[in-house]
């Protein structure tokens, strides 16, 4: 309960007045001889036993040892002095006493009035209180009559207000505040009709935000807390209305600036893009902080650039950024040397002595009445300036101050993370050319199509690839590899063992043989590694370790494919029916692991055949299992009458609909040819010296019904020194094959497996010139072996193609 009691309860008279106090009148000598019922209420005796008795019967004279040294003082309290008086029982008491003497000439000479102690501190508490609150207060209080008119207010409302009480008694508080307005939104939109409400409902309000201009302060926007409540005396009648009123401005203020701190963190940096970022700080500032903003920066942080330190890195300014508040007036016009906003950047050029060059020189911020500077720096480097601007009249303090620099260094942070970010994503573009194949080449082999996607959307690249490798006789080779990891570690990874494949495919290895060298290459690469550097504390990023790859190899005249895979996922292949396979393919381990052989399957494909080589991070996503991956897949592809450029995008859009995934996505579409039989021509000879001239014959004819005389000559002599070779260090039977293409393909196959060397011979040599002529005739040339023996091969380009 309030120490005032209830509205009926509350007796606001002194514990001294005659009214509720003991009262006792004496006679000349100190005899009672009037004794009220309060006394007798306090001391403990009856009127017929206290009437003629002395003073000191109930108040003996004052003795120190009875009191503390508080009440010793004797100083009078609300017009008296505290006494021990005893009780009728026995028991001591301490009272407040008071002594006013009669005046006339009657009996009774002066009457003494008393209180118990308790009631008296109790008053002066509810003084104090009063008293506390009218002049020490920092609430603002101020009383209405029902008129509304301010009947009184304490001392932190007058101080508010900024004049004397006298001065602007009587007056509503709708004219106290003329250009007031609420932030709290659900109440009418004046003082005025608040205080109405108030009255009419005797509902309060607490904590309605008022913002206005006092007449203390008028250049200022303040921003108060306010109550109001109805107020009413013991009998319930209504006399007005309580305002109290708590200046919030300095904590609004710093919550606004705690706000907009945490309003950049979220808005400044979203992306890796210099102008981007440009554009959130002034998007965030304007207009909550600043009328206008202007970011500039140095040429370079916007071309992605390295930073000088110090000066500004030799580079001229360019506006990046420019956001201004819609005006509340007339145009202000700009400062000086202030550039228009230009789109794309423009470079801007401020004169000796503006804050903005001011600036620049000192590397500082720099205040100018409504203008504030602040520089743009990373690493001790400048990247620019921001500028904010205000109205005339809303100059920063040291707080908005210490905010622009917290804005403009996070700004920095970003912006240079952005350059950053533009100069690796470059470099890793660049690397990614170098990698990847920038075309694919036209084969006779096969129609082809492709997408790759690297999950790391800062550097571009990752450790998926994929490959298509022209090799000899018009087959083609097709790789599909996938490396542990993600980013330029394992893109370096993989450009190291898709460099590895290309150089092995070159020797015509199956690929069985081709996988194996690879797996030796990796392992033989991880172990001088460990000797050099000991052991990792880590797996590195980059151990090439846990990389799978599949590598087949079609041949166009014979359809028939052969592949091998380690650890990698098997192909699809859809035959021209729509009919879809999953090749029961031996798995092999993961590349560089060693100890487990890898094995080949050969497949003979129809004309038409749909090849589909893909990573798992095409088929295998969070919360889609690779099973449903695999059906989804099929399903897709097992539409024959699409292009493959369509099966690609459709692939993507069903298995990949957000465009990006946990892992790199690599996916290569092959669709089998078969090479026209009119344009290949094989010959069975015998292993013997009349074989030589027989060969030339066919070959002469051949080239004949092919239109192709002009190559008759180096063609006779190439079969001539081919198989002789064949009959002088190989063994029979002896095959010969030609085959027009894009080039002319002569091919000698025996069943030897020793190969042909390139030599220069001495002038007293009778041969081994054969080689070294045919290499100097053909456009290349080569060997491949097969489980039955050798092939050397050659290329010829036709007369119209040199």
């Amino acid at each position: 309960m309030s120490p005032w009691g209830t509205a009926k309860s509350a007796d606001f008279r002194g514990p001294l007045d005659v009214a509720r106090a003991a009262t006792v009148v004496l006679d000349a000598q100190d005899t009672v001889i009037g004794w009220s019922r309060t006394a007798e209420e306090l001391f403990g005796y009856a009127q017929d036993e206290i009437i003629g008795k002395p003073l000191d019967t109930f108040l003996p004279p004052r003795q120190s040892s009875g009191l503390t040294e508080a009440d010793e003082a004797g100083a009078p309290l609300s017009g008296g002095e505290i006494r021990v008086a005893h009780h009728s029982d026995g028991r001591s008491l301490l009272v407040a006493t008071a002594v006013s003497s009669l005046p006339g000439s009657g009996t009774a000479a002066h009457v003494l009035v008393a209180t118990a102690l308790e009631s008296l501190r109790l008053w002066e508490s509810r003084l104090a209180l009063l008293q506390g609150l009218a002049t020490q207060s920092p609430v603002g209080l101020g009383i209405y009559d029902t008129d509304l008119r301010l009947t009184w207010c304490n001392a932190a409302y007058e101080l508010e207000i900024g004049l004397p009480f006298a001065e602007f008694r009587g007056l509503r508080a709708d004219e106290l505040y003329s250009e007031g307005s609420f932030l709290t939104e659900g109440y009418p939109n004046t003082l005025d009709s608040v205080m109405n409400q108030v009255l009419d409902t005797g509902e309060p309000i607490v904590d309605l935000h008022f913002r206005g201009r006092p007449p203390s302060d008028p250049d200022v926007e303040h921003l108060w807390s306010c109550s109001y409540y109805r107020l009413q005396d013991a009998d319930g009648h209504v006399f007005g209305v309580c305002e109290d009123a708590f200046d919030i401005t300095d904590r609004y203020e710093a919550q606004k600036r705690l706000a907009l701190l945490v309003e950049a963190g979220r808005g400044i940096g979203t992306v890796l893009d210099v102008m981007v970022t440009a554009e959130e700080i002034a998007e965030v500032a304007v207009p909550e902080f600043a009328d206008a903003v202007t970011v500039d920066l140095v040429e370079e942080v916007v071309e992605g650039g390295v930073l000088g330190a110090g000066g500004p890195a030799g580079g001229a300014l360019v506006r990046v950024a420019s956001r201004s508040a819609p005006a509340k007036g007339p145009a202000r016009p700009g400062g000086p040397g202030e550039p228009e906003k230009t789109d794309p950047p423009s470079p801007v050029d401020y004169p000796p002595g503006s804050p903005q060059m001011r600036s620049l020189s000192s590397g500082g911020l720099v205040l100018a009445d409504d203008t504030l500077v602040v520089p743009l720096r990373a690493g001790g480097s400048p990247l620019g300036l921001v500028t904010f601007r205000r109205a005339p009249w809303a100059t920063f303090d040291n707080g908005e101050i210490a905010l622009a620099d917290e804005l403009a260094a996070r700004t920095a942070v970003s912006i240079d993370n952005a350059r950053r970010y533009s100069r690796e994503r470059a470099a890793s573009l660049a690397l990614q050319r170098q990698l990847l194949p920038r075309h694919l080449p036209q084969q006779t082999a096969v129609d082809l199509a492709y997408r790759y996607l690297p999950t790391d959307d800062v550097t571009g690249v990752g450790g998926d690839w994929f490959d298509v490798i022209a090799l000899s006789g018009t087959r083609v080779g097709l790789v599909v590899g996938d490396v542990v990891g993600h980013g330029l570690q394992a893109a370096a990874t993989m450009g190291r063992l898709r460099t590895t494949v290309r150089a092995l495919a070159q020797l015509d290895l199956p690929p069985d043989e081709l996988l194996k060298r690879l797996d030796d290459l990796v392992g033989q690469s991880a172990e001088d590694l460990m000797d050099a550097v000991g052991p990792p504390i880590e797996p590195r990023e980059d151990d090439a370790t846990g990389a799978t790859c599949l590598y087949a190899v079609y041949d166009p005249v014979s359809r028939r494919c052969t592949m091998a895979r380690a650890g990698h996922l098997p192909p699809a292949i859809v035959d021209p029916e729509g009919r879809l396979s999953y090749p029961d393919l031996p798995a092999g381990p993961p590349l560089g692991l060693g100890g487990l052989p890898f094995e080949s399957k050969e497949l003979e494909l129809p004309v038409g055949s749909l090849i589909a080589l893909f990573t798992d991070g095409l088929v295998e996503t969070r919360g889609r299992d690779i099973d449903q991956g695999l059906n989804t897949l099929g399903r897709v592809l097992g539409d024959p009458g699409r292009s493959l450029e369509e099966l690609c995008d459709r692939t993507l859009s069903e298995l990949l609909p957000y465009g990006t995934t946990a892992d790199d996505t690599a996916l290569l579409l092959v669709r089998t040819r078969e090479l026209d039989p009119g344009h290949v021509a094989h010959w069975e000879l015998p292993a013997e010296p009349v074989a030589v001239g027989h060969a030339r014959e066919l070959a002469t004819g051949q080239l004949r019904d092919w239109d192709l005389e002009e190559l008759t000559f180096s063609t006779e002599l190439v079969v001539s020194e081919l198989v002789t070779n064949a009959v002088r260090h190989a063994e029979g039977p002896l095959q010969l094959r030609l085959i027009r293409d894009r080039t002319l393909l002569c091919e000698v196959a025996d069943a030897g497996h020793t190969s042909p060397h390139l030599r220069h011979s001495e002038e007293e040599d009778e041969g081994g010139r054969g080689l070294f002529i045919v290499a100097q005739l053909v456009h290349r040339w080569g060997t491949r072996y097969t489980e039955s023996g050798k092939t050397i091969w050659t290329e010829q380009v036709f007369p119209s193609a040199e």
